[in-house]
């Protein structure tokens, strides 16, 4: 299966932050050693992002003029190196999306899943909402019309829900720990709030009841957009959820099979997964992407 990768392009971070940066090279040399063809993305045009965000925020965050207030919320020092990563992990969402419709079935970005920026604002380390920009130029290329976002990282898709939320062609399920970020919630379609420790046989439960109950209410997209978050991984850094590895691989699973099961292609991103160790993150990313690659064509 082809991969997307730009863990070629990093950013400066400060000592101790904690944005897993060092994960994403890693991740890309496993997918090669397991045999993946890896491309690297370019940069997504500025057109396209303006066809999603906010003119002015697109210039502030494309000249550096962002805001104390903008940076902190944020969460990420401000670099043209930051913003170039930015775009090219957007466009790679976009390859991926456009291999499972073109016959694959199944498309895989290594990082991606920027679900907490919105029209205006980039939140959560998310500058830009490759969700939300994918959407948008898939339509525009005729490849697709309707979506499913499946949002599986343990923080609610506030951006996401922003954006998509007022399209009736897209349907956003989010599944996330309650009392967790974001605290002021933008409704998605369909939100599945958790309680802190939640394990793995509650929260797969839930995950199939909600992924039925969106099928009930928006029938077979074109396309599933599966951001398969490592955070409610139970010794997550800022998860609190209570999943093992095996519960989170089983959660892959269990979603991958719905998809395809209604004849809808996928387009995996990894959103977000802070461990205290790399490796654990490492090792949670590349079950999903074991997963994702035994269903692809």
């Amino acid at each position: 299966m082809r991969v997307w990768s730009h863990a070629d392009f990093g950013f400066p971070l400060p000592s101790g932050h904690r944005y897993p940066l060092a994960k994403y090279a890693l991740l890309r040399d496993h997918a090669l050693a397991a045999g993946h063809d890896v491309d690297v993305p370019g940069p997504v045009s500025w057109e396209a992002l303006l066809r999603v965000h906010d003119p002015a925020f697109v210039q502030r965050m494309r000249s550096g003029a962002l805001d104390r207030r903008e940076t902190r919320v944020l969460g990420l020092p401000w670099s043209k190196e930051l913003v170039e990563r930015a775009r090219r992990g957007t466009l790679g969402t976009l390859h991926a999306a456009r291999d499972a419709l073109r016959g694959r079935g199944v498309g895989f970005m290594l990082g991606g899943g920027t679900h907490h920026a919105g029209r205006a604002s980039a939140r959560g380390y998310c500058l830009f909402n490759d969700l939300a920009v994918v959407t948008t130029e898939l339509r525009r290329e005729g490849l697709a019309q309707r979506v499913l976002v499946v949002d599986c990282d343990v923080h609610q898709g506030d951006g996401t829900a922003e954006l998509l939320g007022p399209d009736p062609d897209a349907f956003t399920l989010s599944v996330q720990c309650e009392r967790n970020y974001p605290f002021a919630r933008i409704p998605s379609d369909l939100d599945v709030e958790l309680p802190a420790g939640t394990g793995d046989a509650a929260y797969l439960a839930a995950l199939g009841d909600a992924l039925r109950s969106a099928q009930d209410r928006f029938g077979v997209p074109d396309l599933v957009l599966y951001l398969a978050g490592a955070d409610p991984w139970e010794g997550d850094g800022l998860g609190r959820l209570g999943l093992s590895k095996d519960g989170l691989r089983a959660r892959d699973v269990l979603v991958l099979d719905h998809a395809l099961a209604l004849g809808a292609p996928v387009a995996v991103t990894l959103a977000g997964g802070y461990p205290p160790e790399v490796g654990d993150g490492v090792e949670i990313n590349a079950a999903t992407l074991a997963e994702a690659s035994a269903r692809a064509r």
